[in-house]
């Protein structure tokens, strides 16, 4: 019995070593007890459907603003040769941006719980199709 809880007590001190290499190394974990780290929890299926459905949306939406933003600006500035290609770009990133802001909440997607990875991908998406549809109509 008693070699029973000695070899259970080492099995959970080499998973928690085990836990504590694989945690991500940084300046607020280097300090901190294997013993005292959580595990992380993994999603549940019904998690893991709403994210993808959500990812879906996301990539949908601003597609579909991209290639608005190609067509406004085909038919505003033709091929925009009077005018600073960058300016036109940022002035697309910076409105698109507020249009989603605006958007997703209505798709029942939280905009509070991106962070800059998610912008950043919603943006190089818009970004793309803009471009795309843009250099697509003017040849």
């Amino acid at each position: 019995m008693a070699e029973a809880v000695v070899n259970a007590e080492q099995a959970k001190q080499a998973k928690m070593k085990q836990v504590a290499k694989q945690a991500p190394k940084g300046p607020e974990t280097e300090d901190v007890a294997p013993e005292k780290m959580s595990i992380i929890k993994e999603r549940t299926p019904e998690e893991k459907a709403k994210a993808h459905k959500e990812g879906i949306i996301k990539t949908i939406v601003s597609g579909i603003l991209g290639i608005l933003a190609g067509f406004i600006s085909f038919n505003q500035y033709g091929a925009g040769e009077d005018r600073i290609w960058y300016a036109l770009l940022t002035i697309t990133i910076v409105i698109t941006y507020y249009a989603q802001k605006l958007i997703y909440p209505g798709l029942k997607i939280s905009t509070k719980e991106f962070k800059f990875k998610d912008w950043f991908y919603v943006e190089f998406i818009v970004v793309d199709f803009f471009l795309v549809t843009w250099t697509l109509l003017l040849n």
